[in-house]
């Protein structure tokens, strides 16, 4: 399918590797132009250059932190007038809610709700003149069944996702979409990682801990960056503009819910 985006701008952020990386590369096969960032610049300037020797698209890295004025001022100019914004950054910690103080939780919103929202704040009216804009915020799929470990996951995706239901259906009338697409379990370094942590407090082996996950994912298997970035890709086509304000779950089918 020719998703109709051919030249146009993207940002995806937190794209060296993992779903930002899958999303970068799956705008950069439609001839998407990248502006692709992370904080870690050697990972990052590897996954410029393999998205560019693949797909010949232009694809700018800027290494930054994004949760700072300064970082987000970084990327917006080098893309100051993006078609496509894709928000995304790794959640913050599991832990007892009882040890969160007040810093930690301004940490967690800054990251996955506030800053979102500034890059929103920041590209919208744009996308709003040029009739044009696709927004995809990467959430998870703790804001549609929480997990009782990851509450500053599950407070700060949540605000945003209250953001977006509102602003998503005020920028409809001008062929602009936003959106959330919520992953459940990814295999990627972040499942990896919390996999061996939880597979060392279980007294299990890594594969014994895998396979303790994938009984709860009828799918039967971990999701790939790569499937998850062609969705992202589809919302940020021309046929998606009548996705308007969604929280699109893509978990294997994990969540037992009809709704």
């Amino acid at each position: 399918m020719d998703l109709g985006i051919r030249g146009k701008n993207a940002i995806v952020c937190g794209a060296s590797k993992g779903l930002g990386k899958g999303c970068a590369a799956a705008l950069a096969r439609d001839g998407v132009n990248l502006v692709i960032n992370s904080r870690g610049r050697e990972a990052l300037e590897a996954t410029a250059e393999e998205i560019r020797r693949e797909s010949g698209v232009k694809v700018t890295a800027i290494a930054c932190d994004v949760t700072t004025p300064q970082g987000r001022a970084q990327l917006l100019a080098a893309c100051p007038n993006p078609d496509i914004l894709v928000n995304n950054a790794g959640g913050p910690p599991p832990g007892d809610f009882r040890e969160w103080n007040r810093e930690t939780w301004l940490k967690a919103i800054d990251a996955n709700m506030l800053t979102p929202i500034e890059l929103i704040k920041a590209t919208l009216d744009g996308m709003i003149a040029r009739k044009f804009g696709r927004v995809v915020n990467i959430t998870s799929g703790a804001v549609k069944a929480p997990i009782a470990e990851l509450g500053l996951s599950n407070g700060a995706r949540s605000g945003l996702t209250g953001f977006v239901a509102g602003i998503a259906r005020q920028a409809a009338q001008h062929n602009v979409t936003i959106n959330n697409l919520l992953p459940g379990r990814f295999m990627t370094d972040r499942l990896r990682g919390n996999m061996e942590t939880n597979a060392k407090k279980a007294g299990r082996t890594f594969d014994e801990q895998a396979r303790v996950l994938l009984a709860a994912i009828p799918a039967g298997r971990f999701g790939t960056p790569e499937e998850f970035g062609e969705a992202c890709a589809f919302l940020c086509g021309a046929q998606a503009g009548y996705f308007i304000g969604q929280n699109l779950l893509q978990d294997g089918g994990q969540y037992p819910g009809t709704f």
